[in-house]
């Protein structure tokens, strides 16, 4: 196996400036000269991705930004001591020491155990100090070859696999993984173990990351107090832990903070109103996340409601769409006979178009009555978990019952998911436990948050969405170019994140409302399905055919593939241009998104699907003007971009501030 790290990987007192974004690419380019990355642009790319994550800086000045890549063909260490300090987001200031792990996509298991090893080195004030001491490159090749050497043999340290608890101290668990489980997933086991011993307290760990995991002994879960999530991705067989005390934080504060985990997971240990992880092996706990406050709770899980209810909306509205391209408009009056009273050996008297139009009808008709109750039952699963489903599920459907539709879904939903949480804080007997998640929740939940729609709140927000409705129809000319505008605007805003999605969430809701006498809904989606590819569209064009010399090798290589994306409306194509170029990227993109939308209001462009691009030409009543729209769009995006790109002032790299501005994907 050949050195994760030489001497020429290594880089002493060197200028890499303050921006963390021009460091990692000076890294990133020294692994390409080195052999190690076919591609230096594509290796950065992957490591800048990884790192609007999570910040990589961890206290006392390290950082660790890593990332697995298509790019790298063999794992490898780059240490760089740069002279100025680069800010890297750890809470106690700029990093003098820097590690870069670039690991190929299907790195083996010795070299991810490995790296892992340095990760959990980093932990040592020791080895740190040596690391600054050091008189020359080759002394830091030996200082980190004998850091990893010692565990060279192992997977993944075993002795709390097996390891009998104490009856003298408390016992706590704790799991840590990150999204790539190179780094930070050892970082944190290693923190919480030293604040562990300084707290007198008995902690196990288990790491689920890439070096492999070796699950805990049953016998130390059912002795713990409590147990620790130091996770940024979902932790595997979450239900080992039903019923225990759970503190749960991202990775990082594993790093920055471990010795305030420790103490709050004492002190959950002690509070019988504590989260827990609530459910049996099947199910998974609901708790809070520390850092997470209200309005980010209340974003994640209407955001995973609407994410969860897309796809029956998307196959829903796209069968009815063929329905009415097979049967006309008048099969929303006979599919229902013509599917009952009929087959493929009886065919009705309009013959097989209109038979197979009530079919494809029939179904989509199905899955769009889906809407509702899946948008309330999955925000009630973001709060509460799996317990929450069946509530949230149940306040959908009455929300329906009610008239109270979208609006009456995501009200609904919260409230299930609040009913179900707090009941998963009780703390019952152990033999009401198992009962609790399977029956006591569902059914009280369902009581609480069914109830209060049907008694108290159905009725008032059932007539909001009548009046709601009521406007939407009743908008015409400069009216309904405004919000053509806004929902374009919203758009090409941030491409798959929040807004985009509150403004397609928005069409979606009152697609199944749409109708030969309302068309409304209809022009609000064929508007933002519209303004949604304009986006990448627009980054196609200007990288591929207008100012090649004005983008990247790699970024040109993404606009070839954003033609596609763009026609099928996949929003999220150009992200990568907006990440590595976020001020230019996301004005152009909006301003040119706001311009399809306002037209296709203008002109009265309908579309009865949902998803689809130009590849559901069927759903359109006017798919030519739909084109000129987009292209009208598309082409103001691409001009913006060009001009910003060669005339406003552009720093040498990605500023912080530009970062905090780049949109996340959906």
């Amino acid at each position: 196996m050949t050195s994760l790290i030489t001497p020429e990987l290594v880089l002493l007192d060197a200028d890499l400036g303050t921006d963390r974004a021009g460091a990692i690419r000076r890294l990133t380019s020294l692994v390409a000269e080195r052999g190690r990355a076919s591609d230096a642009e594509s290796l950065f790319a992957d490591a800048w991705a990884r790192e609007q994550k999570t910040d990589t800086g961890v206290p006392g000045g390290i950082a660790i930004p890593h990332c697995r890549s298509e790019a790298v063909t063999e794992a490898t260490l780059v240490m760089a001591r740069p002279e100025p300090a680069v800010d890297f987001g750890a809470p106690d200031g700029p990093a003098d020491l820097i590690f870069l792990i670039a690991a190929p996509a299907g790195a083996d298991q010795e070299h991810l155990t490995l790296l892992s090893a340095l990760a959990r080195s980093l932990v040592r004030p020791e080895f740190v100090a040596s690391l600054r001491e050091a008189g020359s490159e080759q002394e830091i090749v030996d200082l980190v070859e004998q850091a990893i050497a010692p565990e060279k043999p192992a997977t993944e340290p075993a002795p709390d696999a097996a390891a009998a608890p104490s009856t003298e101290r408390k016992t706590l668990l704790a799991i840590t993984a990150c999204p790539t489980g190179i780094a930070h997933t050892y970082m944190a086991a290693d923190a919480l173990k030293a604040a562990a011993d300084r707290a007198g307290v008995e902690l196990h760990v288990e790491t689920q990351g890439s070096a492999g995991a070796k699950p805990l002994d049953p016998k130390l879960v059912a002795a713990a107090s409590a147990v620790i999530f130091a996770v940024d991705v979902d932790v595997r067989d979450k239900g080992r832990f039903a019923g225990l005390p759970v503190v749960q934080a991202p990775v990082k504060r594993g790093i920055d903070a471990p010795d305030d985990m420790i103490a709050e997971a004492l002190a959950a240990a002690d509070n019988p109103a504590a989260p827990r992880v609530m459910g049996s092996s099947s199910t998974s706990e609901s708790a809070e996340t520390h850092g997470e406050h209200f309005g980010q709770t209340l974003k994640r899980a209407l955001l995973t409601g609407v994410s969860y209810m897309i796809p029956f909306v998307a196959g829903g509205g796209l069968l009815i769409a063929l329905g009415f391209l097979l049967g006309g408009f008048e099969i929303t009056d006979v599919a229902e006979d013509y599917i009952l009273g009929n087959s493929l050996w009886n065919l009705p008297a309009d013959g097989l178009g209109a038979y197979l139009g009530a079919v494809a009808f029939s179904i989509g008709a199905a899955s769009m009555g889906f809407l509702v109750p899946a948008l309330a039952g999955y925000i009630a699963y973001a709060i509460a978990d799996r317990p929450g489903i069946a509530p949230g599920f149940v306040a959908g459907a009455v929300a329906v019952i009610m008239g109270a539709g979208f609006l009456g879904g995501i009200v609904g939903g919260l409230l299930a998911g609040a009913a179900a949480y707090a009941l998963g804080r009780l703390d019952p007997p152990a033999w009401l436990r198992g009962l609790m998640p399977v029956v006591i929740i569902p059914l009280l939940g369902s009581i609480v948050a069914s109830g209060l729609m049907v008694i108290l709140l159905g009725g008032p927000i059932a007539g909001l969405t009548v009046a709601l409705n009521d406007f939407l129809s009743g908008l015409t000319g400069a009216s309904a170019i405004v919000l053509g505008l806004i929902l374009g605007a919203m758009m090409g805003f941030d491409l798959g994140g929040p807004v985009n999605k509150v403004a397609y969430s928005f069409a979606v809701a009152g697609l199944s409302a749409g109708s030969i006498d309302n068309q409304a809904p209809w022009v609000i989606m064929a508007a933002v399905m519209g303004a949604g590819m304009v986006a990448p569209l627009a980054m196609a064009l200007a990288s591929t055919l207008i100012a090649r010399s004005s983008f990247t090798p790699v970024e040109r290589e993404n606009g070839k593939a954003a033609w596609l994306l763009g026609a099928s409306f996949i929003s999220e194509g150009a992200i990568p241009f907006a990440a590595a170029d976020p001020l230019r990227v996301i004005p152009a993109s909006t301003i040119g998104s706001a311009v399809t939308g306002a037209i296709i209001f203008a002109t009265g462009v309908t579309s009865q699907a949902p998803h689809g691009g130009v590849f559901v030409f069927f759903a359109f009543n006017n798919f030519a003007m739909f084109i000129v729209a987009i292209l009208a769009g598309v082409v103001v995006a691409a001009l913006i971009v060009v001009a910003l790109k060669r005339w406003a002032v552009r720093r040498p790299a990605t500023t912080d501030a530009e970062n905090a501005a780049a949109p996340v994907a959906a």
